[in-house]
C-alpha cells in the first residue's frame, strides 16, 4: 500500500498542486519559496489537525483564493445553494492523498474507505478539507456586511471638515478592511472536515463529492516530519543529543523486541534503589528525629522513611551523555564536536525516534501508510556530511516499520509496514548523490502559484525524440559538476575556457557601468558546455530558468579543392568536386554559412542561413518554447543565444568577427599591443603582424597558443581608472555585454 500523489489547493503558493510520490524516497528541490515547507505544514494541519499547534491560521490560505473569496461575499447579488456548491475548489483548502493498494495488504481498515468496488480500481482517496459551506457563507456575508456599516459609522463620526480649496476628506478613524475581519473571524466561517472520496480508473482523476464528514483516518495514515530548525547547538550547556538518547529509549521501552534488555536495565535499577535506600537512612536520620520532636509523628503510629525510586526514563533524561573519542583520548563531551557532526548524529537520532513512534503503543498495530517528511537534512552539515545521509538514508530506512505483537491466540508475530519519506533539500551535493528518478522539481509559476514536476519525465521528453544518449549525458554531467542548476535564478551557458575565466570580470565591469541589480549579487550559475549548449535545451524549459547561451557565429564558406598547380580540381571517383571549409570572419564577401549547431538548432534553420543570423535583431534572439516543444521568437522568452555582431573599433572600423578571440582583438587593439602588456600566449610572429596589419581574424586563428593563458593574460594586464574601476583598460565584445544586460 503505497501513496502514489498528494494533491493541495488553496494553501498558501499551492493554488493547485499535485505530488507525485515514489515508493520510498522522494527527494523535493526547488528554489527558496517555492512550497518545499507548505508542503510539509499542510500534511502536518491535515493529517494531525487535533494538535492545537496546528490550526489554521488566516496566512495559509493562497492569495488568489482569498481575492476570490472576497469577491465573493462583497458581490451584490447573493449565490444560491446550487451556485455556490459548483464553485466546488474555490470554497476552501484542501488535501487529498490518493493510495494505492495491493491484494497482498491488509485492507481491513480502508475497506470502509472503498468508494468503488472495481475489481481493477485499485485505489482510494482520503480527502481533508477546511471549508466554508452554504449556510456559512450566507452567515459570513451578512456578518460581513454588518462590519462594514459599522465602519462607515466610524468613519463619518471621525470626519474632519474639508480643508479650504481641496476635495480631500480626512477621518481620525482608518476603516478596517475586508483582511482585517477574514484574520479576526474566518474560523467561525471554515470548518475542518475529513471524508472518503472516489478514483476515476479511466480519465486518472478523484471524483470530488459535496458530501463531507468527519472520519477518523488514524488508522490508514500516520505523519511525521523533521524540521529544518532543529535544536542542536555546541554550547557547553547543551545536551541535545543526549535529551535524545532519553526519548529514543522512551519510544523503545515498550516494545516487545527490546523487553529482555528493558527487563535487566530496571532490575539493575532495583538493586540500586535497595543499596541507595540504606544509604538514605543514614543522612536523613537526623531530618526525620527532627520532625519527632515537632510532634509532626506520633509514636508507633506514623513512620516516615526516605527511599530511593529511581524511574529509567528520568534518569536517562537527566544523567545520559553522548561522548566520543577523538586521537585515542576518550569520553570528550558532546559539545566538543563540530556542529556538522552534531546535527548529523541529531538527525539520525531524531530519524529513530520518529520511526519508534510510527509503531504506536504496545497493543496498536502501526497504521497502513506511514509517511516521514525530512526538512532540509543539509541545515549546519558540510558537502561530506550530505554525500553520507543521502546514500545511506535509503538503507537506514529500508526495513520500514517493524514491530512484534501478539495476535489472539497469544502467538508472537511481526506486523511489517512500508514508510515513505519525502526529503526536502536546497543542497546541489545532495542531488549529486541522488537518483534522478526520484527528484521532484518545484517550479513557480508565478508569485501565487507553484507545480511539481517529476525528473523522470524529462527523460520521457529525450526519449520520445531519441535523445537518449543526450539525456544520459544530461544525467552525467548535473551529476558530476553542475547540480546547482536545479537551485539557480540564472545560467550562462558559455563554449570554452576564455568566456569562464574572463566571465566574472566582465560581470565586474557591467556592475560598475550600471550598478542597478548587479550581475555578481545574483543567484547565477556558469556552465561550460563547449558546442553542446542543445542538449541542455529541455532541462532549461523544464526547470524554467532564465538562460544565457554565449556561443560563436563559426562563419565559414566552401571552395573547391586545388591541385599543386593550382589549376586542375580534384575530384572523387564520382566526378564530384571536392570541398574545403574556408574559416572567414562573418562580413567576408565569401562568407555563407555557419557550423554552430546551436545556432541551427535553436533557430531551426539550415547551414546556408548565416545572413539569417547576421541580420538578426536582439527580439528575434530571445526564444521560448511553445506549445508544440518548439523554440521560437519571443520578446517575453526566457532564453537569449548571443555570438559576434558587426562592431566599431577605437578607429571607427567596422568589424564582423567570427569567435570571441577575434571580437576582443578587434576592439581592444590598443590593450593588446601596448608595449607594457605582457601576452606570451601569443606567439612573437604573428602578434607583429597584428600590430603591422590590425588583422584579428588572422591573429585568433594563427597566433593564440592556449586560450586559458590568454584569458588569465587579460586579467593580468588589467588596471583600475582614477575612480577605481577595475578592468578598465580593456573592453568587452558588444555581443557578450548585450547578453549580460539582458540576463541583468
Amino acid at each position: 500500500m503505497k501513496i502514489k500523489s498528494i494533491h493541495i489547493k488553496n494553501y498558501r503558493l499551492l493554488k493547485d498542486f499535485k505530488l507525485d510520490l515514489e515508493d520510498e524516497l522522494s527527494l523535493v528541490l526547488g528554489k527558496n519559496n517555492t512550497g518545499k515547507t507548505s508542503i510539509l505544514s499542510a500534511l502536518d494541519k491535515f493529517i494531525n489537525s487535533n494538535s492545537d499547534k496546528n490550526k489554521f491560521t488566516s496566512d495559509d490560505f493562497n492569495l488568489v483564493f482569498k481575492n476570490e473569496l472576497k469577491e465573493l461575499i462583497e458581490n451584490l447579488i447573493e449565490k444560491t445553494e446550487e451556485e455556490f456548491e459548483e464553485l466546488g475548489e474555490n470554497i476552501g483548502i484542501k488535501l487529498r492523498i490518493v493510495i494505492e493498494y495491493y491484494e497482498k495488504d491488509d485492507l481491513s481498515n480502508i475497506s470502509n474507505v472503498m468508494m468503488n468496488l472495481d475489481p481493477n480500481n485499485n485505489f482510494v482517496v482520503l480527502g481533508f478539507d477546511f471549508v466554508i459551506n452554504y449556510d456559512r457563507y450566507i452567515k459570513f456575508r451578512k456578518d460581513y456586511s454588518e462590519f462594514r456599516i459599522k465602519e462607515k459609522s466610524k468613519f463619518e463620526k471621525g470626519k474632519i471638515e474639508s480643508i479650504e480649496d481641496t476635495e480631500e476628506i480626512k477621518s481620525t478613524y482608518t476603516e478596517r478592511d475586508f483582511n482585517y475581519f477574514f484574520k479576526q473571524n474566518f474560523t467561525e466561517y471554515f470548518k475542518l472536515f475529513k471524508s472518503p472520496l472516489e478514483w476515476d480508473n479511466v480519465s486518472n482523476c478523484i471524483i470530488e463529492s459535496t458530501v463531507v464528514g468527519n472520519d477518523n483516518f488514524k488508522e490508514i495514515i500516520n505523519f511525521k516530519s523533521i524540521k529544518a530548525k532543529r535544536d542542536v547547538t555546541n554550547s557547553e550547556t547543551d545536551k541535545a543529543l543526549s535529551r535524545q538518547t532519553s526519548k529514543i529509549y522512551q519510544k523503545e521501552e515498550t516494545s516487545n523486541e527490546q523487553k529482555e534488555k528493558i527487563e535487566k536495565f530496571t532490575d539493575e535499577l532495583s538493586s540500586t534503589d535497595n543499596t541507595l535506600t540504606e544509604i538514605y537512612a543514614d543522612i536523613f536520620k537526623g531530618v526525620i528525629e527532627d520532625i519527632k520532636i515537632f510532634g509532626g509523628l506520633k509514636k508507633d503510629e506514623t513512620q516516615i522513611q526516605i527511599i530511593s525510586t529511581l524511574q529509567q526514563r528520568e534518569l536517562l533524561e537527566g544523567n545520559t551523555t553522548v561522548m566520543y573519542t577523538h586521537e585515542n583520548i576518550d569520553k570528550l563531551p558532546e559539545h566538543h564536536n563540530g556542529l556538522g557532526y552534531m546535527n548529523l548524529i541529531s538527525l539520525i537520532f531524531e530519524i529513530k525516534i520518529q520511526v519508534e513512534e510510527f509503531k504506536k503503543g504496545s497493543l496498536e498495530r502501526p497504521s497502513d501508510i506511514n509517511l516521514l517528511f525530512i526538512e532540509e537534512p543539509e541545515a549546519h552539515t558540510h558537502p561530506q556530511m550530505q554525500y553520507v545521509f543521502i546514500k545511506n538514508i535509503k538503507d537506514l530506512l529500508k526495513d520500514g516499520i517493524k514491530k512484534k505483537i501478539k495476535n489472539d491466540e497469544g502467538s508472537e508475530i511481526i506486523i511489517k509496514r512500508e514508510l515513505q519519506y519525502i526529503v526536502s533539500t536546497h543542497s546541489s551535493h545532495i542531488v549529486a548523490e541522488s537518483k534522478f528518478d526520484d527528484i521532484k522539481y518545484l517550479k513557480k509559476l508565478d508569485k501565487n502559484k507553484v507545480i511539481s514536476k517529476n525528473l523522470k519525465d524529462l527523460e520521457k521528453e529525450y526519449s520520445e525524440n531519441g535523445e537518449e544518449q543526450n539525456y544520459r549525458f544530461l544525467k552525467q554531467y548535473l551529476t558530476l559538476n553542475r547540480a546547482e542548476l536545479f537551485f539557480t535564478d540564472k545560467a550562462i551557458f558559455i563554449e570554452g575556457d576564455t568566456e569562464r575565466i574572463l566571465l566574472p570580470a566582465m560581470m565586474k565591469k557591467i556592475d560598475n557601468e550600471y550598478p542597478e541589480n548587479k550581475l555578481l549579487s545574483q543567484n547565477i550559475s556558469v556552465v561550460e558546455v563547449g558546442a553542446h549548449s542543445k542538449i541542455f535545451e529541455k532541462f532549461i524549459d523544464f526547470i524554467g530558468m532564465k538562460a544565457l547561451i554565449i556561443t560563436d557565429i563559426d562563419s565559414y564558406y566552401l571552395e573547391p579543392e586545388l591541385e599543386d598547380d593550382g589549376v586542375i580540381q580534384k575530384t572523387y571517383k564520382n566526378g564530384s568536386l571536392k570541398w574545403l571549409t574556408k574559416p572567414c570572419p562573418a562580413n567576408d564577401k565569401n562568407a555563407n554559412k555557419t557550423s554552430n549547431n546551436s545556432l541551427l538548432f535553436f533557430h531551426r534553420k539550415s547551414l546556408e542561413d548565416l545572413k539569417y543570423f547576421i541580420e538578426l535583431k536582439q527580439d528575434w534572439k530571445i526564444l521560448r518554447k511553445n506549445r508544440q516543444k518548439k523554440w521560437n521568437p519571443n520578446r517575453k522568452g526566457n532564453l537569449l543565444i548571443v555570438f559576434q555582431t558587426v562592431e566599431l573599433d577605437s578607429q571607427n572600423r567596422s568589424y564582423h568577427a567570427r569567435s570571441f578571440e577575434d571580437a576582443f582583438f578587434h576592439i581592444n587593439y590598443d590593450f593588446i599591443t601596448n608595449e607594457e602588456n605582457s601576452f606570451q600566449s601569443l606567439t612573437e610572429k604573428w602578434l607583429k603582424k597584428f600590430k603591422t596589419n590590425n588583422n584579428p581574424f588572422e591573429l585568433a586563428e594563427n597566433g593564440v597558443t592556449s586560450k586559458p593563458s590568454l584569458a588569465i593574460e587579460i586579467l593580468m594586464n588589467s588596471k583600475e581608472d582614477a575612480t577605481g574601476n577595475e578592468f578598465s583598460n580593456w573592453q568587452i565584445p558588444a555581443y557578450i555585454e548585450e547578453g549580460l544586460l539582458w540576463l541583468k
